[in-house]
């Protein structure tokens, strides 16, 4: 099987220009970059492409491989890899950030800078660390996902998704989750709520833009602060954005910031 067809990649831009790939979160697919992409595509060697179980990915899902974030991190850099790309910027959007972060640490020659959008290396509270969940939440929501995955995913995508009075948002994540198996997302789900990858950090070794939006019930703002402080080159920015998705709901703020990281004297 080609690696187009087991990640659904689509290239776009200049050849020669810089590779900036785009990893979405949980439940969704590439679908949801469709606001922030078309700002690069004349600069960069744009990337998108989907994970396993999800948008048109083709790829086996092996319970095994992907019991934890690893095995996504290993298909990022296949996907870098397979491409024969260098210096890659690597854009990620929840769990995604995370997986990212694995990926540069795991293959630090491959990757020039990253973008981690709304990440959470640890979602339960332990100790100081505020993750934003006590461990009986974090299993009281995994059993309502492996009880009655649909169910689940129409009463938590709104939340997810915030900006209550623009409820398309929610009806549209609402959708993206639908759409994934629920054995594929009952096993991502676990391996990302569970995840504890508060050591990866530190190893970090490019530039990172950190973005936060101010009101997010997955990733509270301490937890971008504690992302931030951790990464050694690292800057955070707080996004005047309300919900755990600023690529969907306030994707001309995801977009500036990015830019103003990447393109410092470009106006988006």
């Amino acid at each position: 099987m080609d690696l187009v067809g087991r990640h659904n990649v689509t290239v776009a831009g200049p050849v020669d220009g810089q590779p900036l790939l785009f990893a979405h979160g949980f439940g969704c697919d590439q679908h949801m970059w469709r606001h922030v992409v078309p700002a690069f595509e004349k600069t960069h060697r744009v990337v998108l492409f989907d994970f396993v179980g999800a948008g048109h990915s083709s790829a086996p899902y092996d319970p095994e491989k992907y019991a934890d974030l690893d095995g996504y991190a290993a298909d990022v850099l296949e996907i870098v890899r397979g491409l024969g790309l260098r210096k890659a910027i690597f854009v990620g959007h929840s769990v995604s950030a995370m997986i990212g972060a694995l990926a540069q640490v795991a293959a630090p020659e491959l990757f020039d800078r990253l973008v981690m959008v709304a990440p959470s290396p640890r979602y339960i509270d332990e100790g100081t660390y505020v993750g934003g969940f006590d461990e009986p939440a974090i299993q009281g929501l995994l059993e309502a996902l492996r009880s009655n995955y649909l169910g689940w995913a129409s009463s938590m995508a709104p939340l997810i998704v915030g900006n209550g009075e623009r409820p398309e948002l929610g009806v549209e994540l609402t959708e993206s989750f639908c759409r994934m198996d629920p054995a594929v997302a009952q096993g991502w789900a676990t391996a990302t709520f569970l995840a504890d990858h508060r050591d990866v950090l530190p190893l970090v070794s490019v530039p990172t833009l950190v973005l936060q939006c101010r009101n997010d019930v997955i990733a509270p703002v301490s937890v971008g602060e504690y992302v931030a402080d951790a990464i050694p080159q690292s800057q955070l920015v707080l996004l005047d954005a309300t919900g755990h998705c600023p690529n969907l709901s306030a994707p001309e703020e995801t977009t500036a910031a990015i830019a103003a990281f990447l393109l410092p004297q470009a106006v988006i």
